[in-house]
């Protein structure tokens, strides 16, 4: 440090004096103080006429300073294993992914037990009626099930009637389709809808069409 020169002159013929202090001596004549911080001071008051201060502890935000790494914010959680879920092990040790490749299943914008409830209806409601107005994506839906219940019909058996009355709702539509399916489609192999496209709903503009029996 570069030391300090104080000049004192007198107004009297007196000569001038220099005294040289250093920073060392400076420091040391002052009073040694502690730095507080203003938020380290509690001030509190016991009575009327006393005053006390009382030094409060800091707290750190941080526990340590851990240099110039970043803080691990968005680690991974530490039972994170991989992705081994998405894979399915073969016979022969190899791992292929489980995508859905030919497993088109017409959704309906509706949740797995209400698109199966909305089938059975309209199915219901084909074979009691004949002929019946709905969406495009709906009647392609219904068709291979109508399909379905005519070739159960045209089985006959306990079994296949059972399973029959276990989809469709009313049980007289299914006795009378195994009662009258063998003279109406005997000799018809498959193919016992039709679907009839049909001008666009009006409000959306859903394409509509009718779905009827052969």
């Amino acid at each position: 440090m570069a030391n300090v020169a104080v000049m004192a002159t007198t107004n009297n013929n007196h000569p001038t004096t220099t005294s040289r202090w250093n920073m060392s001596s400076l420091r040391s004549s002052l009073p040694s103080i502690p730095p507080t911080s203003a938020s380290s001071l509690r001030f509190t008051r016991s009575s009327p006429t006393t005053l006390r201060i009382s030094r409060v502890k800091s707290q750190s935000l941080l526990p340590s300073f851990t240099g110039l790494r970043p803080l691990p914010i968005f680690a991974p959680p530490s039972e994170f294993s991989g992705f081994d879920h998405g894979f399915t092990v073969i016979d022969n040790g190899g791992r292929v992914y489980a995508m859905r490749h030919g497993r088109k299943v017409p959704k309906l914008n509706r949740p797995p037990d209400q698109r199966k409830a909305l089938i059975r209806g309209l199915t219901t409601q084909l074979l009691k009626y004949g002929r019946i107005k709905t969406t495009r994506a709906r009647a392609s839906a219904i068709r291979k099930y109508v399909d379905k219940m005519i070739t159960l019909a045209k089985d006959g058996s306990l079994h296949k009637r059972r399973q029959a009355l276990g989809f469709i709702y009313e049980k007289q539509i299914v006795h009378a389709l195994f009662a009258e399916v063998q003279e109406r489609y005997g000799e018809r192999n498959g193919g016992y809808t039709r679907i009839i496209r049909t001008l666009p709903r009006r409000g959306d503009n859903a394409p509509m069409a009718y779905i009827e029996l052969v």
